[in-house]
């Protein structure tokens, strides 16, 4: 599994438009300085994450981006996903793969195949509000 910058930055934008989440909407310059992204790069994300239904925008002068649905309902595995792809760590880990003549006989396989079910067992069970709320409870330790 490989993050690529476009993850990391979708997964950082859902976060933060999570904490926004009821509260109307986000400016992109004010999310690009607060998550440290390039606000071209940031626009393209949110692009894509707006045709994934994992956010909208209001155009405007008072125009912004906002969660399409509740941070409880997103999880973590669909933004990485639909951003970076498959998960698995190698192709032949995903089902009717038939990409190798030694799949049936391969020791490494079964390995891959646990280190798949593992990372998808975590990040499919952790939702954006769950990372909402665990974020603020460390903002307030700090202070």
């Amino acid at each position: 599994m490989h993050i690529t910058y476009k993850g990391d930055y979708a997964l950082k934008a859902v976060l933060d438009l999570a904490s926004h989440y009821g509260k109307g909407v986000v400016k992109i310059q004010d999310l690009a300085q607060r998550l440290d992204i390039p606000q071209k790069f940031l626009e393209q994300v949110l692009l894509t994450l707006k045709r994934g239904g994992f956010v909208e925008s209001k155009r405007g002068m008072n125009g912004g981006y906002f969660l399409a649905r509740n941070p409880k309902e997103i999880k973590i595995g669909q933004v990485l996903r639909f951003i970076d792809g498959p998960i698995e760590p190698i192709a032949c880990v995903v089902k009717n793969y038939k990409g190798c003549r030694q799949i049936d006989d391969c020791v490494l396989r079964p390995i891959w195949t646990k280190v798949s079910k593992t990372i998808s067992d975590i990040i499919d069970k952790i939702s954006f509000e769950e990372v909402r709320n665990q974020t603020k409870k460390q903002r307030k330790n700090i202070t």
